[in-house]
């Protein structure tokens, strides 16, 4: 990374396409990236063309099949893998700087959600490709004596080549997630990123030949629509893995169903945030207002939806109108600063739509207070209310800093409320610890929070029900989505079996 604009972040000096171990430029349509705080030209690229695309699944492909990392020992896979965390590592300032200015993220979040988590997941899969999953890359099985004594082993093998789409709110988040269990498990990968953020991603793809990834290993094309959709229907694809909107997922599901390809989807959530009766409202509520906002509310674990109950909706929203306004919305650069700008102008157009559609219908600000901004993209945290579970704003992912709050009766109301949702990412539950893990166990989502949990773990699986998505991503559920099963037998006895209904 060499390429210094202003006084802003040092950018990549590769172009967007990377093939079979060679940089070069794309031949599609021309790519703006831009700083979505100061509303100005970030960087200048040209994306990559289908003919590009084919072409990158291709030389993924022969590298498999050549096995200079599918059939590298594990243990130096992993050796590389961790000499590839430590150079991400090492730059770790130059990373934060580039995500802040062509994502927005403040620098003081950066520094924990964008990077230091990326880092632990690698790290953990980097740990994991010496020794497999549980169980092993190979497990012998116990003895068979039917018909005759048998042995058996299963072998676990990669899935072959991986088309890794990630989304623009995380880069390397994202990117971790999906390089991490591939790279671990021996496929080899075609990464595209976000043509809206993609310049963090070519720059950790510069890392690869100084950590010494074979060539093909893992290849990179930044593109539009024409090329994501060319590389999930590409024969040459073995899985896809998917971060976006359910809206896309569900297009690139039926785009990969004509070749039969393995598909994982990590997509949106409208999370619930439950408050149960009796929950200490002081501690409950700065977190919760934290977790609809952090990244500006551009994450698909957001809990957009506060269940407070009924008698504590006074007290809840006078808590939020305190914490709220004690929220800092500016420049990303600043340390102070607690939220940024939205990705692109139609973003906070699309949320701001949204807002003053249910304002029209009655609906009301409980907390927060918007402002007219001069410069970026930017959207004031706010808490609507007034609304009922089945309103436009209840139920549908806005990718903004806006939370809605409704009150409950009795705690069947609460689990309805927050069970009448399309998606099933993320809850929160705020309460009584022996009540909340009940209350846990019937709520339809892939993750559940009580009483603020503990640190992001890339240990354990994160994926959701419904319209979140399909599979999982992070611990060994996440391993398993890159890897095949294959069983193994033989006679212990010298003479061969004969098939089913023979003498």
């Amino acid at each position: 990374m060499n390429v210094m604009v202003g006084k802003g972040a040092t950018l990549p000096s590769s172009p967007g396409c990377l093939i079979d171990g060679v940089w070069e430029a794309g031949e599609g349509e021309e790519i703006v990236v831009v700083n979505p705080a100061k509303e100005t030209v970030l960087h200048r690229l040209t994306g990559a063309s289908i003919e590009q695309a084919d072409r990158a699944t291709a030389a993924a492909r022969r590298s498999f099949f050549e096995g200079h990392w599918s059939r590298m020992a594990p243990r130096e896979r992993s050796r590389r893998m961790h000499h590839l965390v430590d150079l991400f590592e090492a730059r770790r300032q130059q990373f934060a700087e580039l995500i802040v200015d062509e994502v927005g993220t403040p620098i003081r979040i950066t520094h924990g959600l964008q990077i230091q988590f990326a880092i632990d997941v690698l790290r953990w899969f980097a740990d994991k490709a010496a020794d497999g999953p549980r169980g092993g890359f190979e497990e012998l099985l116990n003895l068979h004596n039917q018909p005759i004594l048998s042995a058996s082993m299963l072998v676990r093998e990669p899935a072959g080549v991986v088309a890794a789409i990630t989304a623009y709110n995380n880069p390397l988040l994202l990117l971790g997630r999906k390089l991490g269990p591939a790279l671990a498990a021996g496929c080899t990968i075609v990464v595209m990123p976000s043509p809206r953020a993609p310049l963090s991603t070519i720059a950790f793809m510069e890392l690869l030949a100084e950590a010494d990834l074979p060539k093909g290993t893992v290849n990179l094309v930044v593109g539009g629509v024409d090329v994501g959709r060319r590389l999930s229907e590409s024969p040459d694809v073995d899985v896809v893995s998917f971060t976006g909107s359910h809206k896309v997922g569900a297009q690139v599901m039926r785009q990969a169903s004509s070749t039969l390809k393995r598909v994982t989807l990590e997509l949106g959530g409208k999370s619930p945030n439950i408050i149960l009766p009796g929950a200490d409202l002081s501690v409950a509520v700065p977190p919760s207002l934290l977790r609809f906002c952090l990244n500006s509310g551009q994450g698909c674990g957001c809990t957009t939806r506060t269940l407070v109950a009924r008698q504590a909706y006074d007290e809840y929203v006078e808590r939020s109108r305190d914490a709220l306004g004690k929220l800092v919305v500016g420049d990303p650069r600043d340390e102070k600063t607690d939220l940024g700008p939205l990705i692109r102008a139609e973003q906070r157009d699309f949320v701001q739509g949204h807002v003053d559609r249910a304002l029209a219908g009655g609906a009301r600000i409980e907390a927060g207070n918007p402002k007219d901004r001069q410069q970026g993209y930017f959207v004031d945290p706010m808490v609507i209310g007034g609304i009922t579970n089945d309103s436009e704003i209840a139920q549908t992912e806005l990718f903004g800093p806006v939370g809605v709050v409704m009150p409950f009766d009795d705690i069947e109301e609460a689990i309805r409320i927050a069970n009448t949702s399309s998606f099933g990412l993320n809850a929160n539950i705020w309460g009584k610890t022996s009540e909340a893990i009940e209350l846990a166990r019937r709520i339809r989502s892939g993750t559940v929070t009580i009483n603020g949990g503990g640190g992001m773990r890339p240990d354990v699986p994160w994926g959701g029900y419904g319209f979140s998505g399909l599979g999982r991503e992070g611990g060994e559920d996440g391993f398993l989505e890159y890897l095949e099963t294959k069983h193994i037998q033989w006679p212990l006895d010298g003479e061969p079996t004969k098939p089913f209904g023979t003498k």
